[in-house]
């Protein structure tokens, strides 16, 4: 990497750090591409060449959280694996993300942005879910192993994310809820599992190796 290759890395990040700051402390409307290059010490410039638009940079803050939140190798299918071991690391990642402060506070942004800007807010939710094709892909391939039932994955992921969501998103989107303790997240990821392998599972009492 060139000296100019590392500057132009190092200034990507400090827009990206300063646009979270501003988005987490102002909302959507009230931050500004100005205030935001004032807070990373660059030109309004600089930040354009690196973010077309506002709306490209609050996704990209969004998919990068949600991006740092997820293990890969957690997301592979492994066919010699018990099914509810490999479905509890999925869901622990998820559960980390939404108990991740910096996370909800931009899902709630983003979330407001439903109400004033539909159209705007459609595309950052639908960027958003391209982030969960992980566990899709997971359940896509559990069911070609003949492990899951055949049917849509889509389908089946966000039943799955949304046991999840149910207890550790919505509650404290739109009532202020606290986040979960260690206790009640697995509780959660345990139940949300086993419910979702009881439906699914072709056999939910197999394992192919001990667990």
């Amino acid at each position: 990497m060139t000296p100019t290759q590392r500057l132009t890395d190092r200034k990507r990040a400090a827009i990206l750090q300063a646009a979270t700051a501003e988005f987490r402390q102002n909302g959507f409307d009230a931050t500004s591409m100005d205030r935001i290059a004032a807070r990373a010490e660059v030109s309004k410039r600089t930040v354009y060449n690196h973010f077309a638009s506002k709306d490209a940079l609050f996704t990209e803050i969004l998919l990068q959280l949600w991006h740092n939140s997820q293990n890969s190798q957690e997301a592979q299918y492994r066919s010699d694996a018990p099914l509810p071991s490999q479905l509890r690391l999925l869901m622990q990642a998820k559960m980390a993300m939404l108990n991740d402060a910096p996370f909800m506070d931009l899902a709630r942004v983003a979330i407001a942005e439903t109400v004033h800007a539909p159209d705007r807010a459609r595309e950052m939710v639908t960027r958003m879910g391209e982030r969960e094709e992980n566990i899709t892909a997971w359940i896509r391939a559990a069911q070609a192993d003949g492990r899951l039932k055949a049917g849509d994955p889509a389908f089946a992921a966000c039943q799955l994310q949304s046991l999840i969501k149910a207890f550790a998103f919505w509650p404290q989107i739109t009532l202020g809820q606290p986040p979960l303790d260690a206790a009640m997240q697995r509780q959660v990821v345990d139940s949300a599992v086993d419910l979702f392998l009881a439906h699914y599972a072709v056999d939910p009492a197999a394992s192919r190796s001990p667990t």
